[in-house]
C-alpha cells in the first residue's frame, strides 16, 4: 500500500478507507461493513446517506454555496436560527454559528468575557470548569477542559482555569451519601472555589451537562445543576453548558439540560446539529447577553471564515426537520430503554464491567480489573485501544478511551448509535461489543497492576 500523505492523527497504523455509508453502516474499500455504534464521535444521529439531508444540500448548492458573513446573511442561516430558537431553553434569543464543537466553546468563552467588559466588570477574569471534562482541542477549549493527558504537553500555552470535581457518582459518591447529598457536596466545593477566587472575579462555570468522551457518559445526580445554577446567579456568574456531544436529542430530549430543569446563559451545540453531513456548531445565547452587545459596542469581537456556511446550515436544517417530523426524540427514549435492557442482559454480571451508565442513546461502559474494588486495569495495557481494534475486526465502530478515572488510569467505551437504529441493530451492536471485549480480555495478563 502506498504511504499516505495525509497527516493522520494516528501515524503508527494504517486506516481502512471508508468508501460508502448507508443507514447505520459504513463500508470500506475491501467491502467490509461496520455497524456505526458510536455515530463516529456521537455525530451521525441520522446515520449515513439520509436522502432528505442530501437533497437539501444539493438544493442549497444549486442556489448558493458560500457567502462571507461580513457581507451577507443567508435565508437558510436565518431559517435554521429561527428553528433552533423556537426549541431552545427559555430566554435564548440568538444563535452564533461556527464549524464545530471546539469553535463553539471557544466562541462562548470569548462571548462571556466580552459580556462582562461591556457591562463594566472587566475585573472578571476566571473560568471554573471540572476535572475529567472535555470541551475541545483549540487552546481556550483545551484550557477549560479537565483531562490531564490532553492538556499536559500544551500547558505552557493555556490560560489558567480552576478545576473542581466532576459529577462522577460511580467512583466519588460516598457509601453513606445519597445521590442528592453527593450533588450538594459538589456544589459546596464549587462555592468554596468561587469564594477563594472572589465571586466578582469569576466569568463563568463551564460544564458538560452529561459528561462525554473523557470519562464515558457521566450523568448528573438529581439537584446538582439546580444547585450550580443558583450559585452562579448569586454571584452574577454565567453558566456555560457544553452540549456538543450530549445535546440535540442524544439523551432523549433536544437539550440535555431540559432533564435537569435548568437554563444556561450560553449553550454550545454541534455534532448532532448537522449529523456529520457538514461541519457545523453553534452557541445559543440569552437575550440579555445579545442586547448588551447590541446596545454597547455593537459587535462581537470574534469570527471565522466559514461562520454560517450556507450548505452546512442547509444540512443542519434538514437534520432537525427529520428529527421533528419522524418523532425521533421519542424514539431515542424508546431505543435507549431497549439498549439499557440489552446491556443489563449482556454485561449485568460481567466480572470486568464496573458500571454501565447513560441516557437515551448515549451510553458508557467502564471496565475494571476487579469489580468489587473498582480497581482499574494497568494503563500500560492500553485496554481501550485493544478493544477498539477487536471491535473493528468484529465489524463494529465504538468509541473507547483511556484515562477515565484521572486522565491516565481507567478505560471506558462510549456508544452513541444513530437515532434511526432498529432493535435488531442494537442487539447486534451489543453482541459484537461483548465479543470484542471478551476476546480482548482473554489476551490480557492477570492480575492487573497499577
Amino acid at each position: 500500500m502506498q504511504a499516505s500523505h495525509v497527516f493522520h492523527r494516528q501515524l503508527l497504523q494504517d486506516m481502512p478507507v471508508a468508501v460508502s455509508g448507508q443507514g447505520i453502516t459504513i463500508t470500506d474499500s475491501q467491502g467490509k461493513t461496520y455497524l456505526d455504534a458510536s455515530g463516529g464521535a456521537a455525530v451521525s444521529c441520522l446515520g449515513h446517506g439520509h436522502p432528505d439531508v442530501i437533497a437539501a444540500m444539493h438544493q442549497q448548492l444549486d442556489q448558493l454555496a458560500y457567502a462571507h458573513t461580513s457581507f451577507f446573511t443567508t435565508a437558510v442561516a436565518e431559517e435554521l436560527a429561527d428553528t433552533l430558537i423556537d426549541t431552545a431553553p427559555a430566554g435564548m434569543s440568538n444563535v452564533y454559528f461556527v464549524s464545530g464543537g471546539s469553535e463553539a466553546v471557544e466562541a462562548a468563552l470569548k462571548m462571556a468575557r466580552q459580556y462582562f467588559v461591556e457591562i463594566g466588570q472587566p475585573q472578571r477574569e476566571h473560568f471554573i470548569a471540572r476535572r475529567q471534562s472535555y470541551h475541545g482541542n483549540t487552546l481556550g477549549a483545551l484550557a477549560v477542559g479537565g483531562n490531564a493527558w490532553r492538556r499536559e504537553q500544551f500547558k505552557p500555552l493555556l490560560i489558567e482555569v480552576e478545576h473542581v470535581s466532576p459529577c462522577y457518582e460511580y467512583r466519588d459518591k460516598h457509601a453513606d451519601e445519597t445521590a442528592e447529598q453527593y450533588g450538594q457536596r459538589l456544589v459546596a466545593e464549587l462555592e468554596a472555589t468561587i469564594e477563594r477566587l472572589g465571586g466578582d472575579k469569576v466569568i463563568a462555570f463551564v460544564a458538560e451537562t452529561v459528561g462525554g468522551a473523557t470519562a464515558g457518559v457521566l450523568t448528573p445526580v438529581p439537584g446538582y445543576f439546580k444547585g450550580v445554577r443558583e450559585l452562579c446567579d448569586r454571584h452574577g456568574i454565567l453558566l456555560i453548558l457544553d452540549e456538543v456531544m450530549c445535546g440535540m436529542g442524544r439523551t432523549g430530549t433536544l437539550h440535555a439540560c431540559e432533564q435537569e430543569g435548568v437554563v444556561p446563559d450560553l449553550l454550545t451545540i454541534a455534532k448532532g446539529l448537522g449529523g456529520g453531513y457538514q461541519p457545523i456548531g453553534a452557541v445559543l445565547a440569552q437575550s440579555r447577553i445579545v442586547e448588551t452587545f447590541r446596545k454597547g459596542s455593537g459587535l462581537f469581537q470574534h469570527g471565522h471564515t466559514y461562520l454560517g456556511h450556507a450548505v452546512a446550515c442547509a444540512a443542519a436544517l434538514a437534520v432537525q426537520r427529520v428529527i421533528q417530523r419522524d418523532g425521533l426524540l421519542a424514539q431515542v427514549r424508546e431505543r435507549g430503554a431497549q439498549l439499557q435492557a440489552l446491556f443489563q442482559e449482556s454485561f449485568g454480571d460481567h466480572p470486568h464491567v464496573g458500571d454501565v451508565r447513560g441516557r437515551g442513546l448515549f451510553w458508557g461502559i467502564e471496565l475494571v480489573a476487579d469489580r468489587a474494588s473498582k480497581q482499574w486495569f494497568d494503563p500500560e495495557l492500553k485496554l481501550h485501544a485493544r478493544i477498539k481494534r477487536a471491535a473493528m475486526a468484529e465489524g463494529l465502530m465504538c468509541y473507547p478511551a483511556g484515562g477515565s478515572v484521572d486522565g491516565r488510569c481507567g478505560d471506558h467505551i462510549l456508544l452513541a448509535p444513530p437515532f434511526i437504529s432498529t432493535p435488531g441493530e442494537l442487539a447486534q451492536i451489543v453482541h459484537r461489543l461483548r465479543q470484542a471485549i471478551d476476546k480482548t480480555l482473554a489476551g490480557v495478563p492477570r492480575p492487573a497492576t497499577v
